[in-house]
């Protein structure tokens, strides 16, 4: 079998390969390069949820993870302009839900947090909405706090594509739409899901969370007291680091 013919997008200058099928943002997490993200993990069907990978194309904004590389393209991703758009997203995040970081048991662990620190974002900026969201505890190991949760649907495709169970489902629309369970009344409890699933592991903030291991590592041993988020491939190391949660 021959192997695909790489061909080349240029990123901020930089000249990186790309071979048919790839879309810009495996392209360049390929190379070494980092476009920052929340939604996007390598291997699940990317959906461009969180527009923090939205990049210039040719001029075009274009979400990184669903974009097709093209060559030729020329695309800019490390301006001003786009990291201040990216911490403008991030502080919306953080208002619309319930991110209280000094109190939460995933301080350190988070990639929502970490990525503040890593676009220079002090304060909240926008009015706070604190919303009251239902709290799922019914299962005994996995508890879902909807209060935190950003929409990322990384839960939703986890279970459906690499655990094949379908727990999880985005519904409504807008301001209107919500994490649910896929199950007859709703609540985790009857759902087959398990502590060793990746939908179970993979939330970037702490929405999802495995009973009676929180506050486990302590201040300088979490993922990112150790890790910068703009490390590639540091979507392993967040996984390799909630597994061994239960070691």
């Amino acid at each position: 079998m021959t192997e695909p013919e790489s061909k080349f997008i240029r990123i901020d200058d930089q000249e990186i390969p790309f071979v048919h099928g790839q879309t810009i943002m495996d392209a360049t997490l390929a190379a070494g390069v980092y476009i920052p993200h929340l939604c996007h993990f390598p291997g699940i069907t990317p959906q461009g949820n969180c527009k923090l990978c939205t990049v210039e194309v040719d001029g075009k904004p274009l979400a990184a993870c669903t974009s097709p590389a093209a060559a030729g393209q020329r695309i800019r991703n490390n301006t001003p302009e786009l990291n201040e758009s990216r911490k403008a997203l991030t502080q919306m995040l953080f208002i619309e839900g319930n991110h209280i970081c000094p109190s939460c048991e995933k301080t350190g662990n988070c990639p929502l947090q970490a990525m503040a620190y890593h676009l220079g974002m002090l304060h909240g900026h926008f009015p706070a909405q604190f919303p009251v969201r239902e709290v799922d505890a019914s299962h005994p190991t996995i508890m879902l706090d909807r209060d935190r949760c950003i929409l990322c649907s990384l839960c939703v495709r986890a279970s459906r594509e690499v655990d094949g169970k379908n727990v999880f489902a985005i519904a409504g629309r807008g301001t209107h739409a919500s994490l649910i369970v896929n199950t007859a009344n709703g609540k985790l409890v009857d759902s087959d899901i398990e502590p060793s699933d990746l939908a179970a592991r993979i939330c970037p903030v702490g929405a999802i969370l495995i009973k009676e291991h929180g506050y486990d590592a302590p201040i300088g041993k979490r993922i990112f007291d150790q890790h910068k988020i703009n490390e590639i491939g540091l979507e392993k190391i967040y996984i390799a680091g909630a597994k061994s949660d239960d070691s």
